[in-house]
């Protein structure tokens, strides 16, 4: 479309954006109403029909970009407006595909089943392992065909595999469990704060064990009192006596307005919510390190040397490195590390989640650093041979200069990445995984619109005063060197604070339960025991 490289990275963030922020809704309506198979199938279709239009963008005449494209500077209106249109409908599809999808597998495995419970473990990793090897095949193959083939035939292979993988997925339709929508999850909480609110002038029991419970008939499990957010406490406060009695206790739930009186296990659900917040917002500074990955990386692929003897090396397969990486590191944490650290550190995970989230923070960061020196020196590079006369628009620096930040944020991606996805899921109440693993994508999307209002701010300031901008048309008359510093900057200040609430943070408590699990020679017991 002949954008300038401002227009063309913020087109990149907000599109990102979107598609990272839209699960919010997917998955509170399959959570809610709709159940996450369901969902999943509504917008595979919405998601098809978005790669569909995609592909008449490229394939019938009146729709291309241009009708002559060795002489086209500027893409048609109407091109224009459905390959958005076909780009933001596939955001749509992804608001309730991803989130549903990926919790709807987790919800495989049994917690209560303790063999499964430790294949429920290595589950994200492998979720992982699958997907960024289908973005490996992306940046490669299908890449490959984009620029030496053709975009239509490459959004047609694109199309024709959603459409298989729907086919794939119905296939399994009765082997699947299935959990059925509990309503909007966000009335309960409002709930408790209404009766806590209500309640606020009630003195707090001496035992916690006197706020109000009932045992669940329905399957569901019961969150343990913590003392943290003990304001909420109040709305499990019984205003008419303690009874001792469950039967007593559901008779009070039926004459009570929930409004006025709730359970511990809602009180904690609320809790678990609030205390995901500053997490949520202290995980930021990582997905800005993310978002270079897909815009800035690639275009400084673009201005090197990318050949290989004969081979051209396509600018977006550069992120292959990364992917290689990420696909490496999982594989060596889940299947060599995780069972050393079990024995070193006596945790079921090895170490906790937030622990291994603050490992790919740290290496996002250090990521920053090398594309900042890498970009300075591809700058001399360019420069060099601008002053001798040699420049032809790209630097004689071979692509391969980009490996060590791609590599760095690769594994980064590997410990960082399915941690937030392990996190989000884990710690939110049961009904809510799929707004859980919403939460995780919105943290990359709220980082991509972060990215782009810093792109803003810092292309303002720079030119304050009839400075130089540090974003130019291209990336040669641009300051990414400095703009990467600022990032890493910005990533070391948030690190403190990460590592500040990591140590205050108080992991989902569920009550212990006892599974028991049928094995081929006898029936063993097996208690539950709730390890972060």
């Amino acid at each position: 479309m002949h954008q300038d490289l401002k227009t063309a990275a913020k087109n990149v963030n907000y599109w990102s954006g979107v598609t990272t922020l839209m699960p919010l809704v997917g998955a509170f309506l399959a959570d809610a109403y709709f159940g996450r198979f369901t969902m999943i199938l509504i917008s595979s279709v919405v998601y098809l029909l978005g790669l569909g239009l995609l592909t008449m963008s490229e394939v019938i005449p009146s729709l291309k970009p241009c009708d002559n494209p060795a002489s086209c500077h500027k893409s048609e209106k109407l091109h224009e407006v459905i390959f958005f249109l076909a780009l933001y409908l596939i955001s749509f599809g992804t608001g309730g595909h991803k989130p549903s999808l990926e919790s709807f597998g987790a919800d495989q495995f049994d917690e209560d089943h303790a063999q499964e419970r430790m294949k429920k473990m290595s589950y994200f990793n492998w979720w992982n392992f699958a997907l960024c090897s289908g973005l490996l095949i992306g940046v490669t193959v299908i890449v490959y065909v984009q620029d030496e083939v053709s975009w239509a035939t490459a959004d047609m292979v694109l199309t024709c595999s959603m459409a298989l993988s729907i086919v794939l997925f119905l296939m399994g339709k009765r082997f699947y469990r299935y959990r059925v929508p509990e309503g909007s999850p966000l009335t309960p909480m409002l709930q408790v704060l209404v009766a806590a609110i209500a309640k606020r002038n009630l003195p707090h029991p001496s035992n916690p064990g006197l706020l109000y419970e009932i045992p669940k008939s329905n399957g569901s499990r019961l969150l343990c009192h913590t003392r943290k957010l003990s304001f909420l406490d109040k709305a499990a406060i019984l205003e008419d006596g303690y009874p001792e009695e469950d039967e007593e206790k559901v008779s009070i739930k039926k004459n009570q307005s929930p409004w006025r009186l709730a359970t511990v296990t809602k009180v904690e659900e609320l809790k678990l919510v609030l205390n995901l917040i500053p997490i949520w917002l202290s995980t930021l500074a990582f997905g800005l390190c993310v978002a270079q990955a897909t815009t800035f990386f690639i275009k400084q692929a673009a201005t090197m040397n990318r050949k290989m003897g004969n081979f051209v090396f396509p600018p977006a397969s550069i992120y292959s490195v990364a992917a290689i990486a990420m696909l490496i590191s999982v594989a060596i944490y889940d299947r060599i590390l995780v069972p050393v650290l079990r024995k070193v550190t006596g945790n079921e995970r090895g170490i906790s989640i937030l622990q291994r989230i603050s490992i790919g923070v740290v290496l996002a960061m250090v990521s920053m650093m090398i594309s900042a020196l890498v970009e300075r020196r591809r700058l001399k590079v360019v420069n060099r041979e601008i002053l001798s006369g040699s420049a032809s628009g790209s630097s004689s620096m071979s692509v391969f200069w980009l490996a060590p930040q791609l590599i760095t944020i690769g594994i980064g991606d590997g410990f960082a990445i399915v941690g937030l996805q392990e996190y989000f899921y884990d710690q939110v109440p049961d009904k809510m995984r799929s707004l859980g693993i919403a939460f995780y994508l919105s943290v990359l999307g709220a980082s991509s619109f972060l990215s782009s209002f810093l792109i803003t701010i810092i292309d303002h300031l720079t030119q304050r005063g009839g400075g130089k901008s540090w974003f130019g048309k291209d990336l040669n008359h641009s300051r990414l060197d400095k703009f990467y510093w600022v990032l890493a900057a910005i990533n070391a200040v948030n690190l403190l604070v990460y590592a500040y609430l990591a140590r205050r943070y108080s992991y989902k408590n569920v009550e212990k339960r006892v599974a028991v699990v049928a094995d081929s020679s006898e029936d063993e017991r097996h208690g539950i025991e709730m390890i972060p």
